[in-house]
């Protein structure tokens, strides 16, 4: 005779695995700080969506400021830093202050900050290509994902570096959406795509996405087309990056031309005055002799 207790934990077994997932309502919990800080990141996302390549040495800061914080944020709240574990606080305002000199350099350099902007669309380009085969293929070691990452972000870069307008407008309209995208993911279903993105990066297997969730995802490569074509839009032939990151230097070298141009004109004005006074001068001599 079977024990009852079995039966009844096979009956339960069964009723939570015919349980849809999908199904449940989710629990949503905001936190004021997080919430705050994802509606900022999403004012952000719409500026560099439509508007990245108008707003270029900002995007060149933000870039810079971004991913330096986040990696040192990571390196300083993940690994122990003179044998103590940091806090998220402490950790956090250490990628604050790198990430501010990181954006310095990328908006006054403007190579450095081009190639970050490439590193950036290869990367999260990488990301989405990872996301997609997991579901088909897991790889067996950490270097795949690895590899494909870093060797997309490289090529990218460069390709940024030598067509600038093209891929900047591509890389920051990529980059905007994706950042409205977390932060949907965030007000609907609390970071659930991130985590399984972050669980495939991993190589970790974990519970399928439901279709909310794919609908989430499909907002980024349509905000991504969308602000493609508006930044093309916005920005025609006659403006480019290059006149707005003209140096002060620059502008006063042309300043000094301009004044000396000026003064040129000038003195050949002031010549020509002279001698039709000269030539009557003399025509008076002429005549107090005779």
């Amino acid at each position: 005779m079977a024990d009852p207790t079995e039966l009844t934990s096979e009956g339960a077994g069964a009723g939570v695995a015919e349980v849809d997932v999908c199904s449940l309502e989710i629990e949503r919990k905001y936190d004021v700080i997080p919430a705050v800080i994802c509606s900022m990141c999403c004012l952000f996302g719409i500026i560099y969506c439509f508007f990245g390549y108008r707003c270029f040495k900002a995007v060149m800061f933000l870039s810079g400021l971004i991913f330096g914080s986040v990696i040192i944020f990571l390196l300083c709240h993940k690994e122990h830093v003179l044998d103590t574990q940091l806090s998220v606080e402490a950790s956090a305002g250490i990628g604050l202050g790198i990430g501010l000199l990181c954006g310095l350099v990328t908006m006054l350099v403007r190579s450095v900050g081009l190639f970050m902007t490439g590193l950036l669309l290869g990367l999260l380009l990488a990301l989405a290509a990872l996301l997609v085969t997991h579901q088909f293929y897991t790889p067996t070691t950490v270097w795949v994902p690895l590899g494909a990452l870093l060797g997309s972000g490289m090529v990218f870069a460069v390709l940024t570096l030598q067509w600038q307008k093209l891929f900047t407008m591509i890389s920051t309209a990529v980059f905007g959406a994706a950042i409205m995208t977390v932060c949907a993911d965030y007000f609907v279903e609390m970071l659930v795509l991130t985590k399984h993105v972050y669980e495939c990066l991993r190589l970790t297997t974990g519970p399928p996405l439901c279709w909310y969730s794919w609908v989430i995802m499909g907002i980024w490569p349509a905000l991504s087309l969308v602000g493609v074509l508006v930044q093309w839009k916005l920005t025609d032939d006659s403006f480019s990056h290059t006149e707005v990151v003209m140096s002060r230097r620059q502008k006063r070298v042309q300043l000094m031309r301009i004044r000396e141009k000026d003064a040129k004109k000038r003195q050949q004005a002031g010549g020509q005055e002279e001698l039709p006074a000269k030539s009557s001068g003399q025509t008076n001599g002429h005549r107090h002799v005779c």
